[in-house]
Order: structure tokens, then sequence, then C-alpha cells
């Protein structure tokens, strides 16, 4: 593996792409580019970075932000969690370090919202900690590198293959685990023939001259997704739908959804229910079916237009444009579907 570093670096630094918080080596700046790319794409993350910057240039700024303004800039990312405790640790920082982000490994591994791999990255890249940054593309060129077939789900290999970066990391270490990274993104692809023939480290890869890079790295079978089934109900008024807020704890808790019931139901079912409520409609007919797809589990999901005549027959709800809709609520990707449809609806609406 020693023998990996210079190469890797000296092709790092000629090679590296154009990404926005690597023009320079503020904490903040690395800091929440980190949060985004985890569970996304770096290309999806570029605009959210740059509206992110523009609104919340400052860790005081993201400190006193609003909690639905906060949610809305992060709408389509998912993983909420990561914009709420980006701010907890925000206030962490005003109130603990005033406001300076903290130099040292321990200390960062400390804030709300912030692992090993988060904590390595901001470290050795913007304060030159020999940390090892260790995610799943890293892995996959250590374990083809060394043609080794233990199972990188496994906690016990992640951290050997952790300390033995450590042991290995030059001065430049955040240009190491760039590198690494970087590698792993664009050339020790995941899905795939890698590209081994650009590789600048093909001469120390095991795996390359056994010709076993496609059954690398090994990953244990995932357990099969919890599946639930809802149905969703677009209440239409005039210019208006009806969303309302999820609980306060528990999957996507405190943002923005449509009207929802916890069952598949029929359009029969629907009708029994609104006539059950007391709710009286112009019109009602079946909208999409979408099925979205969490980390542990699957949500099916039915929807129905529904063109009330009163809207306040239904409590608990918030009556919103679309152009509300689209600037102020954040509504994550498992409800953006049913958007469109109502978009659609209410365009169609307007010609008529």
């Amino acid at each position: 593996m020693k023998k990996i570093v210079n190469p890797l670096l000296n092709w790092y630094i000629q090679n590296q792409r154009f990404l926005p918080w690597r023009k320079d080596k503020n904490p903040y700046h690395i800091w929440v580019s980190e949060i985004m790319l985890q569970q996304t794409r770096i290309e999806a993350v570029i605009d959210y970075y740059y509206r992110f910057m523009k609104e919340l240039p400052t860790i005081e700024s993201l400190a006193n932000c609003s909690q639905d303004k906060l949610l809305k800039l992060w709408e389509g990312l998912g993983y909420y969690n990561r914009a709420r405790n980006l701010q907890k640790a925000a206030q962490m920082i005003l109130e603990k370090y005033n406001g300076q982000f903290p130099k040292s490994y321990e200390k960062i591994l400390a804030l709300p919202g912030i692992g090993e791999y988060t904590a390595s990255a901001i470290g050795s890249i913007c304060f030159s900690l020999k940390e090892a940054t260790v995610d799943g593309n890293v892995l996959r060129v250590y374990m083809r590198v060394n043609n080794c077939h233990d199972d990188i789900t496994n906690l016990k290999v992640k951290k050997q293959v952790r300390e033995k970066l450590i042991s290995i990391m030059p001065e430049d270490s955040g240009s190491f685990n760039q590198g690494l990274m970087e590698l792993g993104e664009t050339i020790c692809i995941p899905n795939g023939i890698p590209k081994c023939d650009i590789c600048p480290i093909q001469n120390y890869c095991k795996a390359f001259s056994k010709k076993t890079y496609l059954e690398l790295p090994v990953k244990s079978i995932k357990k099969e997704k919890a599946e639930e089934f809802y149905t969703i109900l677009l209440f239409l008024y005039q210019n208006k739908v009806a969303i309302c807020r999820r609980n306060e704890s528990g999957l996507l808790h405190n943002l923005w959804q449509f009207f929802s019931l916890p069952s598949s139901m029929t359009l029969l079912q629907v009708k029994e229910y609104l006539n059950t409520n007391h709710i009286e409609y112009q019109q009602l007919k079946k909208s999409i079916h979408y099925v979205h797809i969490f980390t542990h589990k699957k949500w099916n999901m039915n929807s129905y237009i529904i063109f009330l005549k009163n809207p306040n027959q239904i409590q608990s709800v918030t009556w919103v444009t679309l152009e509300e809709l689209e600037e102020i609520y954040a509504l994550p990707g498992a409800f953006q579907p049913f958007k469109k449809v109502i978009i659609e609806e209410m365009i169609n609406d307007d010609e008529a």
C-alpha cells in the first residue's frame, strides 16, 4: 500500500475535478458539502451547494436560520436529519467555540451528525490531520489493490482498513484521501468494468494482475426492505392544495406532505371514507401509483385527486398555492411526483 501513495497524489493533483467546495479549505464549505454528499451523487449536489451557500454563507447564518427555510433549501436531497444536525452543530460551534470551526479530530467528531468519515474528511482537508476517510469508494479501491475478499459491511474490516490507511498517510493527507475517493468515483468504479488502463496505481493492484476486480469488494446481502402502503388524497379547492405537517418524530418528521391515509384504498373505499367524514366533493378521480424507496423501507402509494366543494370540511390542513408550495414549504421526495400531478391538473383546469 505504501507504493500507491506518490503515484496517487501525482494523479490527483493533475486530474482532480473542479468542484465548488474545493476552491478553498474553508471548513464550513467542506463540512456542508460532505454532509450533502452522504447518500447523494456529486452531480446532484452541486446546484444544491451553490443555492445553500448563497442563502446561508456562514456558520452563524446556518445556526440562526428558521427550520422551514433550512428544510426548503434541503428539499430534494432527502435524509432531512442531515440538515437538522447541520444546524444543531452550527449552533454548538457558535456557543462552544465562538463561531470558529474546531480543529481537532475529537472535537469535530463530537459535533451532531458527524461520524468518523466526515470528521476525517474535514480534519485532513482543512487542517492536514492524518485521519483516513473510509467510504464505499475507498473500500473498493483498497480491497482491489490488496485482492482482499473480506466483507466490507463488517465494521471490524472497515476499522482495519482505516488503521492501515492512517499508517501510510502522507503529510498531504487531504489530497491523499480525496485522491482515493476520486479514484473510486471515476476509475475504480462500482458498476461495470473498472478503467484499469488509465489507473495510476495499476502496477500495484493485485486484483488487476489476478483479474479478480469484478469479484470485489465483497458485500453481504442486504435484508429485504419492509413495505408500507398508503393512500394519498390530493385535496384541491380553486387554486389551492391541502398539505399537512408530518409527526414531530419518526421518518420525515416535521416535514410537509399531502393528506395521507395508512392503507391502500380503492376508489370505492375512498368514496366511503369521504362520505363517512362528511366531506363533500365536486369530482373524485384516481391518480398515479408511486413507489418510493427509502434505505430500510418501501412506500407503496395510491393517489386520488379530489375537488372539494368547501375547504373547511377538512381539519388540520394548510391550504397553499402552487407558488407557496414551490417557494416556502419543504416537500420530501416521496411526495414530489404527486406535486407534478397537481401542477398538470391545475394547468388543465385553467385551460378548460
